[in-house]
């Protein structure tokens, strides 16, 4: 077994040939489908702050462990890397406008209602979501343009068996379908 090679993950100069490697690397992780999901948090005010990601992922089973990354430059950066809590809403295949609105900037994305606040934190969450994970937060991550929140599950709650699952595949939204339906 060879070393692995990190250099390609070190800071290089810009060069002519970045747009295109950029453009290429878009291109590629386009063709990866994944689930979209509204993460949900409150602001250090109480107000209700949420944006749509698709990368959202398990990382360990022991410690149990989930990581949602967030752009630099989201509107709800400063939130979900200071927040102790926040909610993962996986999306059905009914939450399209949903998942538009919670992706657009300056928007009222808490607008269309729907929203509940949950028991005993006020996070705001989706009940008719196809998954909900309450989440305490355990360590940030810097990589590239993003930051990698990693975070403790503490609490799931699973919507009906027959939600579709909303995906974001292609630079669009799709839905999955049983095998021979």
């Amino acid at each position: 077994m060879t070393a692995l090679d990190t250099t390609a993950v070190r800071e290089r100069p810009a060069g002519p040939d970045d747009a295109a490697a950029a453009q290429s690397f878009r291109d590629a992780m386009a063709q990866l489908a994944a689930p979209v999901s509204v993460i949900t948090a409150l602001d250090p005010d109480g107000r209700r702050r949420g944006f749509t990601a698709s990368s959202v992922s398990s990382v360990s089973l022991d410690p149990p462990l989930i990581l949602a990354g967030v752009a630099l430059t989201s509107s709800c950066h400063a939130t979900l890397t200071t927040t102790p809590e926040f909610v993962v809403n996986v999306l059905g295949a009914q939450h399209r406008d949903l998942a538009r609105r919670f992706a657009t900037r300056d928007a009222d994305r808490f607008a269309g209602g729907g929203f509940a606040p949950w028991e005993d934190s006020g996070t705001p969450y989706l009940p008719d979501a196809a998954l909900l994970v309450r989440c305490r937060t355990a360590r940030i991550v810097r990589a590239g343009d993003h930051d990698l929140v990693l975070a403790t599950p503490v609490e799931f709650r699973h919507g009906t068996a027959d939600t579709a699952p909303l995906l974001w595949y292609r630079r669009g939204f799709h839905t999955a379908r049983p095998h021979g339906a």
